[in-house]
């Protein structure tokens, strides 16, 4: 397994991709003008509180309001009281026991604003390094099930609570994978850090005016660096010399137990363009993704779940009927966990797999579906197959998907994927000439209409067209507006 890297710098964007054996598996973009805000701090206000939803709506300096259900807030800590919190020994039935309108209160996104949703907040504020996750409002100390060796996992857990008992800032701490055959001495020295980082954002709380932010994570290039290097990255190319000398800043100061080969592309051809990555983030904007057996998938993102469509298309196979379904769904299942992580789909999934009569046939396909998103960093959960055929699945969603980022509802359907036929237009302006010749007086009407309306009102409808001037007894004039979309028309008492 080869992993690459490759980082694109831009005036006010920067892109990140991964490579597995030259494949793209993720894409990461980061604007200037909208930084994803997952793991920012802010001091909020509490603008409402909802007993009814056991939620409350929190004003972080966005366009706008947050949202912080009674789950996510802590309860029992002397720091909450200075923040409008009041603590409880006990869970809190209602959330007005937690907050108050008004109350100023130290939160974290855990979920970026999503379409007209506002961003989710948390009061658990969890501060990441390179090997540790600190919670100040915590008291555990855990280890990433991604380390398997019960020898390693007993060995962190038992060094990691020796330091926090020894010398820590109190709190719980999280024993990330990158951990795995650290030294004491890079654990301390992240202990540290985080301790001071957590001082600094006290620091800021306490001075900082509601609607602020108190602390931001690591932009883009150096949080690859730091969440991406432990998983086997053979190197990491970035186009920028100032963002190299960056980003080989940070992993000297971080990243010193394995010091990656962080090298800076120089080739006149754009970065992304060489490796094939352009393409990739093209084809990921197409509802229709082609395997190489000759079928293809078909993925529908709506505002309730994702749809993925399974098709043999061209594909005919070589045995018989069930071999050729069963070998396009094996093929597909692969396709589709690289596809959920190249989208960064997430939510409730629905894939339609094409049915298969053989039990163990569905068992293959759901377990290759499995094997697929084990290198899934995001948390997914599959349902077995359902009594129509569906495989129901969910995939946690803490950002945007590609989809969302770098596309906008079109401006002809509103975002419907489909407009009104010529046809049907037409016969939408006969009815309104008779509505608006009955209601005002005029000398004429003037139809504004696309390009394609006007034809058929001089063509197939220009008898109609006649009937309608008749009986409303005035002249009617058509007029092309090229501006105006097919479903798009005025009519106008001259």
């Amino acid at each position: 397994m080869s992993i690459e890297i490759l980082v694109n710098v831009a005036p006010s964007e920067t892109r990140a991709a991964i490579l597995d054996n030259g494949v793209v598996q993720e894409v990461y973009i980061e604007r200037t003008s909208r930084r994803g805000l997952v793991s920012n701090l802010y001091k909020g206000r509490v603008s409402r509180v909802l007993p009814g939803m056991q939620a409350a709506f929190v004003e972080i300096g966005l366009e706008r309001t947050a949202f912080l259900h009674a789950a996510d807030i802590a309860r029992s800590l002397a720091e909450d009281t200075q923040l409008g919190v009041a603590p409880l020994s006990e869970p809190a039935e209602d959330i007005r026991q937690l907050v108050n309108s008004g109350d100023d209160i130290l939160v974290q996104v855990i979920k970026d604003p999503i379409g007209s949703k506002g961003a989710r907040l948390t009061t658990f504020v969890s501060l990441p390094s390179r090997y540790l996750v600190y919670m100040p409002r915590g008291e555990a100390i855990g280890v990433s099930a991604r380390i398997e060796d019960e020898a390693e996992r007993a060995r962190l857990k038992a060094l990691v609570g020796e330091l926090a008992g020894s010398g820590g800032a109190g709190g719980g701490y999280i024993v990330r994978t990158a951990a795995q055959g650290a030294s004491p001495e890079s654990l301390r020295e992240d202990m540290s850090y985080l301790a001071k980082l957590w001082e600094h954002v006290q620091a800021r709380v306490a001075q900082a005016p509601p609607g602020t932010v108190v602390h931001e994570d690591l932009p883009l290039s150096l949080r690859v660096l730091r969440d991406e290097l432990m998983r086997g990255v053979s190197r990491v190319l970035v186009d920028s010399a100032r963002e190299l000398a960056r980003m080989q800043q940070f992993a000297a100061a971080f990243l010193s137990q394995s010091p990656p080969l962080v090298e800076l592309y120089g080739g006149p051809r754009p970065l992304f363009d060489l490796n094939g990555v352009e393409e990739e983030i093209a084809k990921a904007l197409d509802r229709k993704v082609p395997l190489k057996s000759g079928g293809h998938l078909v993925i529908d993102q709506t505002e309730a779940m994702t749809t993925i469509d399974v098709n043999t298309g061209a594909y005919v196979g070589h045995r018989n009927l069930e071999e050729t379904i069963f070998r396009t769904n094996l093929e597909a299942a692969v396709s589709i966990a690289r596809q959920l992580r190249l989208r960064n789909l997430g939510g409730i999934i629905i894939i339609d797999f094409i049915d298969m009569r053989d039990e163990p046939h569905r068992r293959a396909v759901l377990a290759a579906l499995e094997r697929a998103l084990g290198g899934d960093r995001a948390q997914t959960h599959i349902v077995s197959l359902s009594p129509l055929g569906l495989v129901e699945m969910t995939r946690k969603r803490t950002r945007e998907s590609l989809e969302h980022l770098l596309c906008e509802p079109c401006r002809s359907c509103e975002g419907r994927g489909f407009v009104r036929t010529p046809e049907t237009v037409c016969h939408e302006i006969f009815r309104e000439i008779v509505r608006q010749s009955r209601q005002f007086a005029s000398r004429e009407l003037l139809i504004l209409a696309h390009q394609d309306v006007v034809d058929r009102l001089l063509d197939e409808e220009s008898a109609t067209l006649g009937e309608l001037e008749a009986q409303v007894g005035r002249p009617i004039r058509l007029q092309v507006e090229a501006l105006y979309g097919v479903d798009h028309y005025d009519v106008v008492l001259v």
